[in-house]
């Protein structure tokens, strides 16, 4: 038997896996394909095409859990709502099959360039897998599920040349150093995979660059989310890197869940599916939002607070930020928008907040640990303050959105039907 490309870098992760109570024998199947194949994703969305900020990655990571999920439900029987096809299944096809050839042939789809690299990761995945009618029904399975999706991604709008609305008056968006660039709007048009319109979230808007409120959080993010911050902990500063890890510590979580409660396959696909249906719609809601209000960044706004007609603001003209500013609008926050969603998707799908979890960041050298999903969700809305790229409103705006999307996708998708 061939070795199975990059499974056996994860099977200590993987193996910590106790599989629940299968719809059929194949179920009992270890290392668990899901997980296997998330990181396979993230090695061609990532490591390869280098899909760095999260709401672009969240595209294809949504597409394969998405395909991978419909393949496993139906396998499964179709214990849960299909999201998108339930192809016809006896329950004895092989459940490693059908995963691995509906992410490959989505990560295929998206990423033609990367084709040899992934049909050979592909085939010593199927090495692994005794050959007959089980292998073969899988296969079929995992390709029904994986053209489903990739045609329902047809003309999603996915990387128009759109750019964001700037201004120059005081208070609206315009690019920000170093590179001052201008790209990634589309993303707030983009067909979301479980909500109807990225425009029924609306916030209420930041507020006014006159207003109290607006200099109590100039204030703060001012003297906490500079680079050379003196009130700034230590902690704080690990935390503000931590959840600006640009390969996005929400995979992470996600397989630590994944893995620490036990999830079988089956709940695994359900799971990593409303994971990134939740974080992606809170992403493309999020974007949307931000080009309505298409409101300045900290650092615009630091540099430009003698022009901004509020008395109580003084401008620093070498201010800077812990991290680098992504290269959208302020507010909302698009990492609160994700976070607030997935982890209201996760305490929908554990039935209860206090689960915890950790995840390790590269870019911080750090784990970060939390007793549970409304606990991370505080403090994302403080990190990026102490980042120094968002202001509190819309750290916590973006929570609400974010909240209001995960609702909606738990209500609506992927529910028991039995």
């Amino acid at each position: 038997m061939k070795r199975r490309t990059a499974v056996f870098a994860v099977l200590a992760l993987i193996s910590a896996l106790t599989l629940a109570p299968p719809a059929t024998a194949d179920l009992k199947a270890s290392p668990n394909a899901v997980v296997v194949w998330d990181l396979n994703a993230q090695t061609a969305i990532w490591d390869v095409a280098q899909q760095a900020p999260p709401q672009v990655a969240g595209r294809g990571f949504a597409m394969v859990s998405g395909a991978v999920y419909d393949a496993v439900n139906a396998i499964a029987g179709t214990p849960y709502q299909p999201y998108l096809v339930a192809p016809r299944a006896s329950g004895r096809e092989s459940v490693d099959a059908a995963v691995g050839t509906a992410a490959y042939r989505v990560l295929e789809a998206i990423f033609p360039a990367q084709r040899q690299r992934l049909r050979v990761q592909y085939n010593e995945w199927l090495a692994g897998i005794p050959d007959g009618p089980a292998k073969r029904g899988g296969v079929r399975v995992g390709a029904k599920a994986a053209t489903a999706m990739i045609d329902a991604r047809k003309g999603d709008g996915a990387f128009d040349p759109r750019l964001w609305t700037t201004g120059t008056k005081p208070g609206e968006y315009r690019p920000t150093p170093p590179g001052f660039e201008n790209t990634g709007a589309w993303v707030g048009f983009l067909k979301p995979f479980a909500i109807p319109d990225a425009t029924m979230f609306r916030t209420p808007g930041p507020p006014p660059v006159t207003s109290h409120a607006y200099t109590r959080d100039f204030d703060e993010v001012k003297r906490l989310g500079s680079a050379t911050s003196e009130v700034r902990t230590a902690d704080q500063t690990d935390a503000a890197l931590w959840w600006h890890d640009r390969r996005s510590v929400s995979w992470g979580m996600k397989r630590d869940l994944a893995v620490t409660q036990g999830l079988g396959v089956l709940e695994t696909a359900r799971f990593y599916a409303l994971a990134d249906f939740t974080g992606t719609d809170g992403a493309i809601a999020c974007a949307n939002d931000k080009e309505f209000w298409h409101f300045w960044r900290p650092i615009t706004a630091i540099h430009a607070a003698g022009t901004d007609g509020n008395p109580d603001t003084t401008p620093d003209p070498g201010w800077t930020p812990l991290v680098v500013t992504p290269p959208n609008p302020d507010y909302p926050s698009g990492h609160t928008c994700r976070t607030a969603a997935q982890m209201t998707g996760y305490a929908h799908f554990f039935g209860r907040d206090d689960v915890p979890f950790s995840a390790y960041s590269a870019d911080s050298g750090s784990t970060r640990h939390f007793r549970g999903f409304s606990q991370a969700t505080a403090e994302v809305v403080e990190a990026r303050i102490w980042a120094g790229i968002h202001f509190r409103s819309a750290d916590v705006d973006g929570t609400t959105l974010g909240t209001a999307v995960g609702h909606h996708i738990t209500e609506h998708h992927l529910q028991p039907r039995r």
